[in-house]
């Protein structure tokens, strides 16, 4: 990828007349939000540009950055968006450049998810922006409110054929909650003011703002790459007009009366106290009550703290799922992990507190047919997804899911559930932990029983650890086997079920919580998406581990595909020696084996007195196949 400082150069060749020039600015001015004022007002072409100015738009981005309490950009180097890069620094904000511009917006994403604010990944304009559109979407899925602000050409060389010029908007439509495109300086503060407010606001999500060139340097040096010096003919000083009052627009008031940086307020649903009310009959009324939790209960304002607090008082069984894995603690008594499909078709009242009606609960023909299905979701669309062909909510609540589960909560006050029915689900979590206890007793043709190295890694996992899902096969095993310590201790990418997330997510979570243990849980196939950036890991100071679950095959695919067609094509890896790349990057690596299998829980340990002295470790775990999740993928 080029990512030299591109020419500012507004018309790379001479328009061929009036006409084109016209056309070329009637192109470029039709893409800001009609939602923030454009201030297009004919005064801006009388105010006084200060020709010599140092000023440019980068600062107003990393200002209004800094009112929004957002302490890291994430970011892949390109002349494009320097200015950006330059004022965040400036402002005491952290820029972290990362090996690739997905794990950019991965690291946005992971910061977003723990601190409650708006994550920010800032890439250059063309190939760094196209190398986001699956973390975008990730990030979409999951319902994290990211900024993605994408360099672009100068707004009049747009189309004639500038450096990484491609038309961005169109790129976020199905992938963000909205898209800017700015067009002149005094826009930058309102609209990102709105970009952040959007963000953050109803179900969150990602926003897409597209920032040129001409709008991000000072004007002397837009100016010199642009204004043309002693026209020859009428059409070139017709030319030279037009372009001196484009810069007139681009520039006119830019810091002239500049608009406050603060927040504005962030808007979500909340149910009404009837609703509330309603939930709370159904399940006095009900016997067998049980509670699915989903990510959404770890979204602000509601700290993650009150929530947990208040589904322990109301003691009813709880299922969690995606981010809420850990809410409860790594040893809560109603927490349940396993044979959710049987604790549903008995259940006579579920709770849907953020989880959705999608492949995960078999699109709602995992609810019970004649039990009170109560939905509960931010966003619509989502809480009654499937509603009509497959299932059917006795009360459906538009609603932060914090707000709905504290509020409950006090409704239910002195509530405790059926202690048989609590025992009942309790009892089929100790039959399928004997099971796994059996299955991780056996030896595997070759190498380790991974069912077993998950057990030894859970046992030496300190409270404060986060754990980073990235893989299939093996991270579909450890989401049964692990038991994260504590609330927003488990990031995952959600459910587009994206590999690659790994490096990213590490990288902000350790960032964000650099008290933490931060731990990569990684399959031998994802591993290879983002390992590069260990070198991030190393540069900048965020020491993290991660354990490899190395099978030498994409085996979540192969356990189907070999028995429906017979062929394991393209599904086969090799055992490599990922613990040797790391080293060349400045970190440790270290391998078990049978060779070494007793010496197991010393390596994890190991690993991590490593890193509380600052280093990023990799640890390569040979394994071999078990049939523990044989016949797991849903087509």
């Amino acid at each position: 990828m080029y990512h030299a400082v591109p020419k500012l150069r507004l018309f790379v060749n001479r328009p061929r007349n009036v006409v084109s020039v016209l056309n070329t600015y009637k192109s470029n001015q039709g893409t800001f939000s009609s939602n923030v004022q454009q201030s297009r007002q004919i005064s801006y072409l009388f105010k006084d540009i200060d020709e010599k100015s140092t000023k440019n738009g980068g600062e107003l981005v990393a200002e209004v950055f800094k009112s929004h309490g957002v302490k890291f950009v994430y970011t892949l180097v390109g002349g494009h968006v320097s200015p950006i890069l330059v004022a965040s620094e400036k402002q005491g904000i952290k820029v972290v450049d990362t090996r690739h511009e997905a794990s950019a917006v991965f690291a946005a994403d992971a910061t977003a998810r723990l601190s409650g604010k708006v994550g920010v990944a800032v890439v250059t304009a063309g190939p760094g922006v196209t190398n986001t559109i699956t973390a975008v979407k990730n990030a979409q899925m999951a319902e994290s409110p990211v900024i993605i602000i994408g360099g672009a050409a100068a707004t009049l060389a747009k189309g004639r054929g500038a450096l990484q010029d491609i038309e961005q908007i169109g790129l976020f439509k199905s992938c963000c909650k909205k898209s800017y495109s700015v067009t002149a300086i005094r826009q930058i503060i309102p609209t990102l003011k709105e970009a952040c407010q959007v963000a953050m606001s109803g179900t969150p999500g990602p926003v897409f703002v597209e920032m040129p060139i001409d709008v991000l340097y000072p004007y002397s040096t837009v100016a010199q790459e642009s204004v043309l010096k002693d026209p020859k003919n009428i059409l070139q000083w017709i030319t030279s007009k037009y372009i001196n009052y484009h810069l007139k627009y681009v520039f006119g008031g830019a810091f002239e009366n500049v608009p406050s940086t603060d927040p504005l307020p962030v808007e979500y649903p909340k149910a009404t106290a009837e609703q509330i009310s309603e939930t709370a009959k159904l399940v006095r009324e009900g016997k067998k009550p049980v509670i699915i939790v989903g990510s959404q209960a770890t979204i602000q304002p509601t700290p993650v703290d009150d929530v947990a607090a208040a589904l322990t008082e109301m003691g009813i069984p709880c299922f969690l799922g995606g981010m809420a894995r850990g809410l409860l603690g790594a040893d809560s008594s109603i927490q349940m992990k396993h044979k959710r499909r049987e604790a549903l078709k008995d259940a006579d009242v579920v709770i849907l507190a953020g989880a959705i009606c999608d492949f995960r609960l078999g699109y709602g023909r995992s609810l019970p047919k004649k039990g009170k299905i109560v939905a509960v979701n931010r966003d619509k669309d989502k809480m009654l997804l499937n509603s009509k062909q497959f299932w059917h909510p006795a009360l459906a609540a538009q609603s932060d899911v914090g707000y709905f589960l504290t509020e409950l909560a006090k409704e239910l006050k002195g509530y405790k559930p059926d202690p048989a029915w609590v025992q009942t689900l309790r009892d089929r979590e100790d039959v399928r932990e004997k099971e796994l206890d059996e299955k991780a007793s056996k030896v595997t043709d070759k190498h380790l029983n991974p069912i077993k190295v998950l057990q030894a890694f859970d046992k030496v996992l300190p409270d404060n650890a986060i754990l980073v899902a990235d893989g299939g096969d093996f991270v579909g095993s450890a989401a049964y086997v692990l038991r994260p310590r504590k609330p927003l201790s488990w990031l995952d990418p959600g459910p587009f079920g994206t590999l690659g997330v790994g490096g990213g997510f590490a990288l902000g979570a350790k960032l964000s919580r650099p008290e933490s243990q931060v731990w990569v849980i990684y399959g031998d196939g994802s591993l290879g998406y983002s390992v590069m950036e260990y070198d991030s890991f190393v540069r900048h100071k965020a020491p993290v581990l991660s354990i490899v679950g190395n099978d030498a095959g994409w085996t979540q695919i192969a356990r189907e595909q070999v028995p429906m067609l017979g062929s394991d094509v393209a599904c086969k890896l090799a055992y490599s020696n990922y613990q040797d790349i790391v080293p060349a990057l400045g970190g440790k690596g270290e391998l078990i084996n049978r060779d070494n299998e007793d010496k197991m829980e010393k390596i994890l340990l190991d690993a991590q007195e490593a890193n509380k002295k600052g280093e990023s470790v990799l640890v390569n775990v040979l394994i071999g196949r078990t049939d523990f999740r044989d016949g797991s993928i849903s087509v």
